[in-house]
């Protein structure tokens, strides 16, 4: 999720606003739609699905190694170009990530190109680290196995993605599912600092990826711009319990035994008051 102040700012064919990213302040859509599906779906399904939400106003596209999507991802962009819904591959940002099996610092390069060769694109407008861990180099997959996790070279593999980003084949360079403690390891090194992976985000001045299949459901998300919340809406929202809930655990075998300490590559993280209000709870 990248991080901004929205600005009023609007493609021509969209009603989702952009905002600035990074210190030339590159637009981000501050809406996109995902294309993983998860029992996976045919290709034509999620080939219409892109299709129809960049006739809808959409911009901003997620794909990823591991989703198998990133083929018919830029077959949609194509033929929206050739439609003339969108007016050149310039007017989409285009979002795609390395998976564990590819987070290794000579494999980091060879995996985009092999990205922008399934899209048929010359760059990516964004590129992750999909997930702060390393597992035996294959194919992108999942379920992992347990014992195949390993300790990233956090090091060596964001100065791999400094080299993509420094040949142009990156726009943007970023991570996703990385915690706090994480993302403080990885400004302490970096060159250049990544772009940090409904209405209410869009308010704190945020970029997010919606997934729908449906072109109804598709235009549903977009409302959220249509209105606002209330002052006492954004109170109460502002004192839920944050508590990031996705586990690395979601992503593994159940059997096996872990090579190493499972929390290195875990993103469960809550803030210091939900953790103190746990506490005082339990």
């Amino acid at each position: 999720m990248a991080s901004a102040a929205v600005t009023i700012c609007t493609h021509s064919s969209s009603k989702i606003p952009d905002f600035p990213v990074g210190a030339d302040g590159r637009p981000v859509p501050a809406m996109g739609v995902g294309t993983s599906t998860y029992p996976p779906v045919a290709e034509d399904v999620v080939r219409a699905a892109v299709l129809s939400a960049l006739e809808l106003g959409y911009r901003h596209l997620d794909t990823a190694a591991l989703y198998g999507s990133e083929r018919v991802v830029g077959e949609a962009v194509a033929e929206a170009t050739r439609r003339g819904i969108v007016a050149s591959r310039k007017e989409v940002f285009v979002t795609t990530k390395l998976w564990c099996t590819q987070c290794y610092p000579d494999l980091v390069l060879p995996s985009l190109r092999e990205s922008l060769q399934n899209l048929e694109m010359d760059y990516v407008d964004l590129y992750l680290v999909h997930w702060p861990m390393t597992t035996k180099p294959s194919k992108p997959h999942f379920p992992i196995k347990r014992e195949d996790i390993m300790p990233i070279d956090l090091s060596g593999v964001w100065r791999a993605m400094e080299e993509c980003h420094r040949l142009g084949l990156a726009r943007m360079i970023g991570v996703s599912n990385f915690t706090t403690k994480k993302l403080q390891e990885l400004l302490a090194i970096a060159k250049i600092p990544p772009a940090i992976s409904l209405r209410w985000i869009n308010e704190q001045g945020a970029s997010m990826v919606v997934k729908g299949l449906k072109r109804e459901r598709l235009k549903e998300n977009m409302e959220i711009f249509d209105w606002e919340l209330t002052d006492e809406d954004r109170v109460k929202i502002n004192q839920i319990l944050q508590h990031k809930k996705v586990t690395v655990l979601g992503i593994l075998f159940l059997e096996g035994v872990y090579s190493m300490d499972i929390s290195e590559a875990d993103i469960v993280e809550m803030c210091s008051f939900c953790r103190r209000h746990a506490e005082t709870v339990g």
